[in-house]
């Protein structure tokens, strides 16, 4: 093996001790700001410099772990059977799309808090991760017959989903999860409903 090779295969064994160290201790921490990265390279058995160079920095490890956990949805989404993978009906699968994403919230509540009130002064609306879902339900809500303005839409039903509003009404609200899930299909199934929708302003 060259040296090359095994600096590869140590990096890639660092990043995944990373992850699953920050997994473990953001599960145990009643809020991921408890969470520091010293806590992290600690955990992982790795220093705090080969941390910051996988990463760059906290809102970088957040998402990388985000984004671990959201795997196998993602997998789902791009190759799977429906109701979330490309071959599923339209209406269908953005009410699918939609009850993943606020599962994942509900599953991953405390991640995904911290990760969409890291962006800092930036726009949480440019985001990786919300730029990506917002794509996908645009493209899949682009092929509904006669549904305008597929991108307001789209900003729209995510939300729906955001995590503060998912844990107020969750945590705060203490409605249960498949309430929950009801009522977004519900809300969903709304502004999907099939029928006339004004071209231009209502004439008095």
């Amino acid at each position: 093996m060259s040296e090359r090779q095994s600096s590869r295969k140590d990096a890639i064994r660092n990043r995944e001790a990373v992850l699953a160290a920050a997994d473990a201790l953001f599960s145990r921490r009643a809020s991921p700001e408890d969470v520091t990265m010293a806590d992290v390279a600690a955990a992982a058995g790795v220093g705090k410099g080969t941390l910051f160079r996988a990463f760059g920095d906290r809102a970088g490890l957040l998402r990388a772990l985000y984004e671990a956990r959201l795997e196998p949805i993602g997998r789902a989404v791009e190759t799977g059977p429906p109701p979330l993978g490309p071959a599923t009906p339209p209406r269908d699968r953005v009410r699918a799309l939609l009850d993943a994403l606020l599962c994942f919230k509900l599953d991953n509540g405390r991640l995904a808090l911290a990760l969409e009130g890291s962006a800092g002064g930036s726009s949480p609306y440019r985001a990786d991760h919300y730029e990506r879902w917002h794509g996908l339900l645009r493209a899949v809500l682009e092929q509904i017959p006669g549904l305008a303005d597929s991108d307001f839409t789209a900003h729209a039903l995510l939300a729906a989903t955001r995590a503060d509003l998912v844990e107020h009404l969750a945590g705060e609200g203490g409605i249960p999860r498949e309430r929950l899930r009801e009522q977004l299909a519900s809300f969903v199934a709304k502004v999907l409903a099939p029928g006339p929708r004004p071209d231009g302003p209502v004439e008095e």
